[in-house]
Formats: structure tokens, C-alpha cells, sequence
């Protein structure tokens, strides 16, 4: 599966290969063209034992991100096996699968079981159910154990997923909100567990606890199980179904008040406000943290652990979905352009020759939602582009939009970071929007997968440094000179830039295949495909 959402990986949990890229990649697929992709490694992980009370999927992939980071899966597949499968859900494993994002991974996946075909059967889908498994064995390029049963609640601090802690460690800490919801805890468990432990009792007072119900079919499902009367009669806020408040459409945190939520994602600026302190955590911490008014590990209630049953006969309602139209009615028909929406413009090759002034130079871990922010003031325009361009890197410097402006008719401009840039989600808005201001060339020590090929969609160069240190010579204001640079792109991977006015050379590769290079020279995808490929459009 390919799918424009960066969390389309969480669908590995049905067995499937499933994995995010850009919107344009995703329609090229959608128009028969291959998707390109480098060969991953494989990691495998053994579970082995049980969660124990209190703990759930949500602390394993915490465990994970503790061990490794927001980069610790780059150019990596994981792969799940092992006897602890047995004690996780369909829903648990879209849990875990979906914040293999946060660990950058190109993909997650885990056999497709009795537990999958389970789970089919509630969707009415049974017949559509195939085992799948590793063959006997399988080996792979790295191997790990997770033990469950000695896992404990986890929380991940502002404002990394990787920055993660038992939340023993940050117990007693005020909270202003709890956030239960969106795609990270999507399951019936999640919401029912959060509602057993609040069921009879009140929320702290001041607390927010805010209920983002996953899909139309979780809300009736919930409603039919008395859940959300024990939210609604507890003092919580009932939202709309949707992604909703993780990407800070809704439900924006108080600036500098601590939020815990069971998101993906607690990048700076996500939630919606721009000084925001974000903890992610699972729906039991976050249930019993709204309780209490601070976090609180919730094994310290002092009650039993709920134990939730998943219902027996879901509500099953797909009327509102539309098949797609025969190809020849689709052919006929016309987009219908409101004021608010606006053609992508012509983008022009790459030139030969570069003089590129660095506009910025940013540090490890830079996620796109920094790069270009979501929320309830940019998303209304992301089919606006000279709108949504003047949000560019607004978090980081709100003058790049001004600056980058006056660099379009002069050559363009070139930024600098460092590690893993570009991380989090797939908007290829945080790609085209600088592209627009005149962004031509990212130089950094190195990228994430999906922001990487959506700088090669839309004619950004994206280079790395061949000695990390060289980071540490290059200023903002500096110029780096780029000569005969189609030339050599096309003879070799390592070539040298200059900075202006400096004795040094800064040495620098480019990843990229042939046919990216092609794409490149000709300003970007859509140009290269007009002049290669015109069946495709």
C-alpha cells in the first residue's frame, strides 16, 4: 500500500507492505508508473512474554523509540515475529506499526494471523483474509527482543517521540490537557480502557481531557458500549471524529501548559501553539493523569486494571463511500477551482551555474512540521500555494518568507541543517512551499526518506556533507558557489562547492539515481514527466 500520509505505514499491521510518500509520487502510482524506492534492511524483532497491567502497545513502541531514537529505523523495514504476538490485537499492532514513522522507518510489518483474519471478520471482510507469515527460518539484516512482560508505562517528553522516559521519572508534573485519540491509538481499546478508568469519577479540576473518537464506526461503536456517556459524565469533551488536534486543528494546548496526549507526534508548534509542551503517551497515563491533574503512572490508581472486551458485532456502515467513475466518465470530467485554490506554477530547470545565498542553517531533527507547520491557520491553504508558502520555516524564522522572496529572481537560495531533516510527516507542502520562495539546494548531514524524495519531486537538490564537520564552517549569509553542475551531477556522486570569499571547499555527495537526476535538471517531477512521459499526466 502507498498511501500520501506518512502514518500509512500503521497498515503493515494487516500484513501488507504499506508505506508514505509524497501526493505526487502517489499519483504517478495511481497513473501507472512504478514507485521508486531504495532496498531497505530488514530488522527483525522477537516479542516474547505478555504486557502486564497497566502497560500497553503503545509502551513498546515508546521502548523501541527509548532505544533507538526518531532515526533509528532509517533505510530499515521492521519486520514483528515471535510468540508474543499472540497477546496482541489487530488494533495493538496498528499501534505499534504506526509510530515506526517516528522511528523513520520506510515500513512495519507483522504477519497476517488469526488475529488479522479476526479482525476481518468484524469488518464483514473474513473472506478476504490470507495467512502470512516469514518462512521458517527467516534471517535478517538486524535482530532485537522485546520482552512485554517487563515493560513498564512509558511517556515521551517535549518535544521529541524519541525523547522518551519511564513516566515514573516525571510523575507529579502538572498537566493542563489530556488528549485521548488519533491515528497512534485509533482502536476501540484505546477509548474503552481511557473510559473504564474514568467511569463514576470526575476529572481534575482545570483539566481538559479531550475525546478525538478515530472514525464514524469507532464513535456509534463507543456509544453503543455506554463509553462516551462515561467520558461526557466524567467532564470530558466530545470532538469530531478526525486527526483533529494532533495536527493542531482543535484542541491547541494553553501556551507553556503541559498537554498529554496519545498522539504520534509532539514536534514543536504541532498541536497548534507555537510554545507548546507536549508529553505522548498511552490512553491508560492519560486517562489517569486527567484524574489526577499530573502525570501519573497509572499503575498507582490503586484499582484493577480494566480489562476491556472488544464488541462482538461492530457498526458496519460504508454507504457514504463512492465508487470510482468508469474511465471514460472520469475522462469527462472538470475540476472545479474555488478562490482559495491555486495551479502549482511553472518551475524552471536547474541552471548550470549557482550562486546561492544560505537563508538558513538549522540543527539535528528538523521536522516538517517546522519546516511548514500544520494547524487551523496554514491547512486551509494547502491547495493554495502562494498563500501556504508564507508560513514557510515560520517557527524557525518568521523573515524567510520575505527573504526568500527576493531571492526568486536571483538564482534561488540554499539552507543548511543537520541530521535526519526533514522528519515526521510526508507534506510535500514542506518541499514545494520553499521551492516556491526560491529554495534550490538543502545541504545537511542527512535526511529523512520522505522529505529527501520530495525535494527531488519538486527540483530541490539535495545534498549531504561528505565530513559532518564541514557543517560547522558554513554561516548563514554565506554563498556557495555551484559551477558546471549538471556536469557533474552526471559524472559522478562527490563533487566539491565553494564559498564565496573562502579559501575552503566544502566536499558533498547527492544519493540520487539517473532518472532523479534527470528529474533534477528539469526543475522537478512534473516537468521531467511533460517531456518523458506524457501519457501520464
Amino acid at each position: 500500500m502507498l498511501g500520501s500520509d506518512s502514518h500509512t505505514c500503521a497498515n503493515g499491521c494487516m500484513g501488507m507492505l504499506a508505506m508514505g510518500a509524497g501526493g505526487i509520487d502517489v499519483a504517478m502510482a495511481i497513473a501507472g508508473k512504478p514507485f521508486y524506492v531504495k532496498m531497505p534492511e530488514v530488522w527483525g524483532i522477537n516479542l516474547t512474554g505478555e504486557l502486564p497491567d497497566w502497560v500497553s502497545a503503545k509502551d513498546v513502541i515508546l521502548e523501541l523509540l527509548r532505544r533507538h531514537d526518531v532515526k533509528g529505523a532509517v533505510g530499515r523495514v521492521i519486520e514483528y515475529y515471535g510468540p508474543g504476538l499472540a497477546h496482541l490485537s489487530a488494533m495493538d499492532r496498528h499501534v505499534i506499526a504506526n509510530m515506526g514513522a517516528e522511528l523513520g522507518a520506510t515500513g512495519t510489518v507483522f504477519p497476517s494471523d488469526g488475529e488479522i483474519k479476526n479482525f476481518l471478520k468484524t469488518q464483514r471482510r473474513e473472506e478476504d483474509w490470507i495467512e502470512l507469515k516469514a518462512d521458517k527460518g527467516a534471517t535478517y539484516d538486524i535482530d532485537e527482543e522485546i520482552n512485554l512482560s517487563i515493560l513498564e508505562p512509558l511517556i515521551a517528553k517535549p518535544s521529541s517521540p524519541g525523547n522518551v522516559v519511564p513516566v515514573t521519572e516525571v510523575a507529579g508534573t502538572p498537566i493542563y490537557q489530556s488528549y485521548i485519540g488519533s491515528s497512534a491509538n485509533p482502536g476501540f481499546r484505546d477509548f474503552a480502557v481511557a473510559a473504564e478508568i474514568v467511569d463514576g469519577k470526575q476529572i481534575a479540576e482545570g483539566i481538559s481531557l479531550d475525546i478525538n473518537p478515530t472514525s464514524r464506526q469507532m464513535l456509534t461503536d463507543l456509544v453503543q458500549a455506554s463509553h462516551i456517556k462515561s467520558f461526557l459524565q466524567a467532564g470530558a469533551r466530545l470532538h469530531q471524529a478526525g486527526c483533529n488536534g494532533c495536527i493542531g486543528m482543535g484542541q491547541a494546548p494553553a501556551t507553556g501548559r503541559n498537554s498529554l496526549r496519545t498522539t504520534p507526534r509532539n514536534f514543536p508548534g504541532r498541536s497548534g501553539t507555537k510554545e507548546d509542551s507536549v508529553f505522548l503517551c498511552s490512553p491508560e497515563t492519560a486517562a489517569a493523569s486527567a484524574l489526577t491533574g499530573v502525570i501519573t503512572d497509572p499503575r498507582t490508581l490503586g484499582k484493577r486494571a480494566p480489562k476491556v472486551k472488544e464488541p462482538k458485532n461492530v457498526s458496519v456502515d460504508v454507504h457514504l463511500l463512492e465508487k470510482p467513475l468508469p474511465y471514460e466518465e472520469a475522462k469527462k470530467m472538470k475540476l472545479q477551482k474555488g478562490p482559495n485554490i491555486a495551479s502549482i506554477p511553472e518551475m524552471s530547470e536547474l541552471p548550470n551555474h549557482l550562486e546561492l545565498p544560505i537563508l538558513l542553517k538549522m540543527g539535528d531533527n528538523i521536522s516538517t512540521d517546522e519546516i511548514l507547520a500544520g494547524g487551523s491557520r496554514v491547512l486551509p491553504y494547502r491547495s493554495n500555494l502562494p498563500e501556504i508558502s508564507k508560513f514557510s520555516f515560520e517557527i524557525i524564522d518568521p523573515t524567510y518568507y520575505e527573504r526568500g522572496k527576493k531571492t526568486v529572481d536571483h538564482g534561488g537560495h540554499a539552507i543548511v541543517g543537520g541530521f535526519n531533516y526533514g522528519q515526521g510527516s510526508s507534506r510535500e507542502h514542506a518541499a514545494l512551499a520553499p521551492r516556491y520562495l526560491g529554495l534550490r539546494v538543502a545541504l545537511v548531514k542527512d535526511f529523512a526518506r520522505i522529505h529527501w524524495q520530495n525535494l527531488v519531486n519538486f527540483g530541490v537538490l539535495p545534498l549531504t556533507f561528505m565530513d559532518s564537520n564541514d557543517y560547522d564552517q558554513l554561516h548563514e549569509d554565506d554563498i556557495l558557489i555551484l559551477e558546471d553542475i549538471k556536469t557533474k551531477m552526471k559524472q559522478g556522486n562527490e563533487f566539491s562547492i565553494e564559498v564565496k570569499g573562502k579559501d575552503n571547499k566544502i566536499n558533498v555527495r547527492h544519493l540520487l539515481s539517473p532518472r532523479q537526476i534527470e528529474i533534477i535538471l528539469a526543475g522537478g517531477l512534473i516537468n521531467w514527466v511533460k517531456t518523458t512521459n506524457k501519457e501520464a499526466l
